[in-house]
């Protein structure tokens, strides 16, 4: 379990990175490398829409790598994703600006998009899907947590290598091609990954089905379509949060209250590293307590701290900036570290691929793809505080606090539990 979960993470993380350094790129340099003609603003929003494609694309990918996991194993899903986003990643950092080739430059920055959105909508249900099938059902959530960890390791190894490059290259050096560097290193990565997962065993719970699903989203649509719908909108709030964090918030204190950028890094990198260590000690907490109410905690709490949020980030101290990102950030993860257990156990073996993944990408798009550019539209429109930043994530955590609400709990101790108390009751 330990190699298996490691190597999870490790997958998870380079693909990850992938995706994040892109985030950092957006709300950095390239609206004006890439959108030139436009007003500083137009740029912000053009770089931030060319983010959320990634986020579009992610459902689309779970679709597809979620049949091959449904029909074929699990284990060519984390092959085949990871390779397709790391070719996707490098390729972006060998695109020319706008002032070398012209509209071409956008475009080809929008289809390399969509291919790392495509990738990551697989590699999420792959690698979550093989470590919880693998793992004994009292520790299904301290397990299954490993590849949830991924995604913050991944965003401080992006964020490091722009951070390092910011705070040793000038601006004009960092603008004309430092800021491709840490595109190209995710092909080092990459290889890396795959390396890892070349030994990999398929997961017990896929060998065991006799029966496999022949069009797996068909059933998922046609027998499950509520349980995605409820799970995407429980997941979106996780999403608004962690992206207004890393992303919106980076352009905001750079551009409209003069923090720099190395601070900026550096606060945000430092709230992701606490969420990281906290994941696993969430995913106990729900092995013990039950997934559902960990989530609902977790959601509840971060409808209470947005607007102390957007205050202290206001501020533009440094140290205010990372307590209202640090307790955001645990809010974040009391949801997300159980996920990665919650999620699989709603589905049935045959189509749990492509629903878990699906749901789990389809909140990405309401909560990830529109955050940043609804955020800084929104923030445009204010004064120093953006309170319309603040009631807009509200909104999205009552939204996900809600769905949480409908959803059933499923920490097999407790739901067996459950299940014999009502059968004495009956009897």
């Amino acid at each position: 379990m330990l190699r298996l979960a490691a190597a999870s993470l490790a997958g998870t993380a380079i693909e990850f990175y992938d995706f994040f350094v892109y985030g950092t790129a957006a709300a950095l340099v390239l609206g004006p490398l890439f959108f030139p003609t436009f007003s500083p603003l137009a740029g912000t929003l053009a770089a931030f829409a060319t983010f959320g494609v990634g986020f579009v694309a992610r459902p689309l990918g779970s679709v597809l790598f979620g049949h091959i996991g449904d029909r074929h194993g699990r284990r060519p899903v984390l092959v085949g994703s990871l390779l397709l986003t790391g070719a996707s990643t490098v390729a972006v950092g060998c695109v020319p600006t706008y002032d070398t080739i012209g509209v071409a430059a956008p475009v080809l920055l929008l289809v390399l998009r969509f291919l790392q959105g495509l990738g990551l909508g697989g590699e999420w249900g792959g690698a979550v899907l093989l470590t919880a099938e693998h793992a004994p059902a009292d520790r299904r959530g301290l397990w299954s947590s490993f590849p949830q960890v991924g995604p913050p390791v991944g965003f401080v190894l992006a964020n490091g290598a722009v951070l390092t490059l910011s705070a040793t290259l000038t601006d004009a050096q960092f603008a004309a091609w430092g800021w491709r560097v840490p595109f190209w290193a995710a092909g080092v990565l990459a290889l890396v990954g795959l390396w890892l997962r070349s030994s990999l065993a398929e997961s017990p719970s896929f060998l065991e089905i006799d029966d496999y699903a022949r069009v797996p989203l068909a059933e998922v649509v046609r027998d499950h379509w509520r349980l995605v719908l409820l799970t995407a909108g429980a997941l979106a709030v996780g999403y608004a949060i962690f992206y207004a964090v890393t992303t919106w918030s980076l352009a905001y204190a750079t551009e409209r209250l003069g923090v720099s950028r190395t601070v900026m890094l550096t606060c945000v990198m430092a709230a992701v590293v606490m969420k990281g260590a906290l994941t696993p000690v969430a995913a106990v907490l729900g092995d013990r307590y039950g997934r559902r109410p960990l989530c609902l905690i977790g959601c509840a709490a971060a409808a209470l701290w947005m607007f102390p949020m957007v205050a202290l980030l206001a501020t533009g101290t440094p140290l205010l900036i990372f307590l209202g990102f640090l307790v955001a950030l645990v809010s974040f993860v009391t949801m997300f570290g159980v996920i990665a257990a919650y999620l699989p156990e709603l589905y049935e073996p045959r189509v749990r691929c492509t629903g878990a993944a699906v749901g789990y990408n389809l909140g990405g798009v309401v909560g990830g793809a529109l955050t940043p550019i609804v955020a800084t539209a929104l923030a445009e429109q204010g004064g120093r505080v953006p309170w319309g930043v603040g009631a807009y994530l509200t909104g999205i955590a009552l939204l996900s606090l809600g769905c949480f609400a409908l959803l059933p709990e499923t920490r097999p101790v407790r739901v067996r539990a459950a299940e014999a108390k009502a059968e004495a009751a009956a009897g």
